[in-house]
């Protein structure tokens, strides 16, 4: 049989263990571990927010650079997970019909204010980001030389660029005419050997591109200048004005005078 003091401690353990227990507060539930088996938006609401202290509290333990690379390195770990599990609750919010968090929630800032480094959705936090192969990553590059802005590129943009005086040096032009008379021979000997091999009659080879060109220019009509077109003009105007004030006789006589003196 017990004594009445062990009977008294162990009333009181059990008194200090059921103070505890109210101190404790009740008993915590566990997080879904799918955001899509919680049916109940204000449950989604509750474990995001407890989902953004646990992000909160670890953001400020990565704060301090004495816990060493690997302590550092899963931390940051666990706040992207923490960070990846925030998004799918956001979105399931979104699909019971809550606030798109998202869309309109602030940006993710570290403790100077400044974006959260990271490349494809990974961030670093707080000392990670000075990490070994990490600071790197975001160094900006440094080019040798300065890139020149879209005005001073332009000065450099005229005529010569686009190939508009390419002709002025005049060597040019006899380049394409040999070429030109090279393509033509070449052209004209496959379009022989293509008759001959289907058994027809090669006519008479056509003159000289030379000689035809000549005759084109000798086809084509001489423009007057300004000076013969003010002279011929006059001289239309003297005639009109012969014919309406000087008789015909007396301008045929003046005719055969010119003949005479040879000036017609």
């Amino acid at each position: 049989m017990a004594r009445n003091s062990e009977k008294a401690m162990t009333t009181l353990a059990r008194w200090h263990a059921m103070k505890l227990e109210e101190d404790r507060g009740p008993k915590q539930e566990r997080r879904p571990y799918l955001s899509t088996l919680c049916e109940n938006l204000p449950e989604a609401e509750k474990w995001r927010m407890q989902i953004v202290r646990e992000i909160a509290k670890k953001v400020s333990q990565i704060q301090n650079a004495g816990l060493g690379e690997f302590k550092l390195r899963d931390l940051n770990d666990e706040i992207n997970k923490l960070l990846r599990e925030k998004s799918h609750w956001e979105r399931r919010i979104r699909q019971l019909g809550g606030p798109d968090y998202a869309k309109h929630g602030p940006r993710m800032l570290d403790n100077e204010g400044k974006e959260v480094p990271g490349t494809r959705g990974y961030k670093y936090f707080g000392a990670a980001k000075d990490l070994p192969g990490v600071r790197e990553l975001f160094e900006p590059e440094v080019s040798g030389a300065p890139r020149k802005t879209r005005g001073e590129l332009m000065r450099d943009v005229d005529a010569d660029y686009y190939g508009y005086r390419d002709d002025d040096d005049g060597l040019l032009e006899p380049l394409e005419k040999e070429a030109e008379v090279v393509a033509l021979k070449k052209l004209e000997e496959e379009w022989i050997e293509k008759r001959k091999q289907k058994g027809k009659s090669v006519p008479e080879p056509a003159p000289d591109i030379e000689k035809q060109l000549e005759e084109i220019k000798n086809y084509f009509i001489q423009v007057p200048s300004q000076t013969e077109i003010e002279q011929k003009i006059v001289d239309m105007k003297k005639k009109a004005l012969l014919e309406q004030y000087v008789s015909p006789e007396i301008s045929s006589k003046d005719e055969e005078a010119k003949k005479m003196l040879g000036l017609i």
